[in-house]
């Protein structure tokens, strides 16, 4: 009996040494992934070093692009990363395997301030994302509805044409890129509320320490299975601070709008803010998937204004940079307009030079210039090269946008190289996609557009601008700030100078 017990003891142990070994031998001849190149890389920080000290993460990529290809990997800390840098990958990417490629990439610092997702820009693809999606094309920012918000829009450039005409009559500089910044910002709180806020100053000042505290990559976020970089950085605790924050106030909005539409106040279905055309789908009760508050919260929050203040930003500087552009620009509005003390919203389709300088600007200066990370879903194949489940993808469009092989003098600002293009931003065309494409396409484009058609024309229309004694057009800044959003670093400081006075506002 002991024998056979020894034996099968023995069996046992053979049987289990052979597994081992049949296991070793496995993890030898698994094919190794054909992953595309990149540059080397150090322990533990991975190809960090390669990007330089440089704020602006996506001119560095481009640079190494240059070297390894237009689809190159990086590590940077512990998260695999792909950056895309040609039309033809991009395509790939976003429509070819667009389903495999429909996650977003979600850091730490991202995850906090979006409750794990909760919100249509950042939540994984599938059935909730697409009832968010649904909600949003139909509902939210439908063509109807944007147009609904065209008295809001013009009545708050009206508000701002008055302020310039009084600081021109002083014959004070302002400065515009916070002039801006607080125009679309009060313009789409108006667009989500419905009216002006009460909390309206302190919402806004809790987004702008969201945006400051996004504007470089954080440790936390670099090394995500470490508990000592979570501890030791700071990220995560000031995410979850302003995440409170903001959460508290728009709580608070939701609370207000709740009460009046229980009091019997509810606006006209075409005339709702965002907030109401939420909370009347969350008392629907036919809905597939139910809205809580923490949905329409997180939806209000990633629905920031913050990449149309850089256009219109960009819009001016570069005309500003260029006296030909900013006089043919002039001319148009100018003549269009003859006569009249303001501008319309429902005559801008005449304006075509003007369409043609905001395509410009979000060329050369793309709102995002990594558009929003995605990453894989599932292990695929992208022009011959492994992409591997879980990688993250940069799509590098701001150097696609200044590549020479897909556009003339890219450097230059000429709205004049759209004139006789069929080239949109609308998602088809892949080397011109400020939006993005496919799936995931930014759905508020025509929105952010009609938040910055008006305000240009009026610009132009109602004023010269002179820039401050010792500057020449050359000299003014092109730097970006450091961030998701490719926005002016240095503020645009400008004399309006008044040519057509304004209406006065009531």
């Amino acid at each position: 009996m002991e024998d056979k017990a020894l034996l099968a003891a023995v069996s046992v142990f053979a049987l289990l040494v052979v597994l081992s070994k049949l296991k070793s031998l496995l993890v030898i001849t698994k094919p190794k992934l054909n992953l595309p190149p990149g540059p080397w890389t150090l322990p533990v920080i991975g190809s960090l070093h390669h990007l330089g000290t440089s704020p602006s993460i996506h001119r560095a990529m481009r640079r190494l692009a240059q070297k390894h290809g237009p689809l190159m990997t990086l590590r940077l800390g512990e998260v695999p990363a792909l950056v895309v840098s040609s039309p033809e990958a991009t395509k790939e990417i976003m429509k070819t395997h667009d389903i495999m490629f429909g996650d977003r990439h979600m850091n730490a610092t991202i995850a906090t301030l979006t409750f794990n997702g909760n919100d249509i820009a950042f939540a994984p693809y599938g059935e909730r994302w697409r009832h968010l999606r649904k909600i949003c094309v139909l509902e939210m920012l439908s063509a109807a509805r944007v147009q609904s918000f065209r008295h809001i829009r013009e009545e708050e450039v009206a508000r701002m044409m008055q302020n310039l005409a009084a600081s021109a009559g002083s014959g004070a500089a302002v400065n515009l890129t916070k002039m801006i910044a607080r125009f679309i910002n009060d313009t789409f709180v108006r667009e989500s509320v419905g009216s002006r806020s009460k909390y309206q100053d302190e919402y806004l000042d809790a987004l702008d320490a969201v945006m400051r505290l996004t504007s470089g990559l954080n440790v936390s976020d670099l090394f995500p299975s470490s508990r000592l970089m979570q501890v030791l950085s700071t990220a995560p605790r000031k995410a979850l601070a302003c995440r409170n924050r903001i959460q508290h106030i728009l709580e608070q909005v939701i609370q207000d709008t709740k009460e009046s539409m229980d009091h019997g106040n509810e606006v006209a279905t075409g005339s709702e803010g965002f907030v109401g055309v939420l909370l009347r789908l969350q008392k629907e009760s036919s809905m597939a998937i139910p809205l809580d508050d923490n949905t329409i919260v997180a939806d209000m929050f990633s629905a920031g204004s913050e990449t149309s203040s850089t256009t219109l930003n960009w819009c001016m500087t570069e005309l500003v940079r260029n006296p030909e552009a900013m006089a043919k620009a002039q001319a148009e509005v100018r003549e269009a307009f003859k006569g009249n003390s303001t501008i319309g919203e429902g005559d801008l389709k005449e304006l075509s030079y003007l369409n043609l300088v905001i395509k410009e600007a979000l060329r050369l200066h793309i709102p995002a210039p990594l558009l929003i990370p995605r990453k894989c879903r599932e292990t695929c194949q992208v022009m011959g090269y492994d992409v591997p489940k879980g990688m993250v993808v940069f799509v590098n469009m701001w150097a696609i946008c200044r590549n020479p092989k897909y556009w003339d003098n890219p450097e230059e600002f000429k709205p004049e190289r759209f004139e006789n293009s069929n080239l949109d931003y609308k998602g088809t065309d892949y080397e011109f996609l400020p939006f993005g494409a496919g799936r995931r396409i930014c759905p508020g484009i025509n929105l952010g557009v009609g938040n910055i058609e008006l305000a240009l024309a009026s610009f132009l229309y109602h004023f010269d601008w002179k820039l401050p004694d010792g500057i020449e057009p050359k000299d003014v800044d092109v730097c970006e700030a450091a961030g998701l959003v490719g926005s002016k670093k240095i503020s645009l400081v400008l004399h309006p100078v008044t040519r057509i006075p304004p209406a006065n506002v009531d």
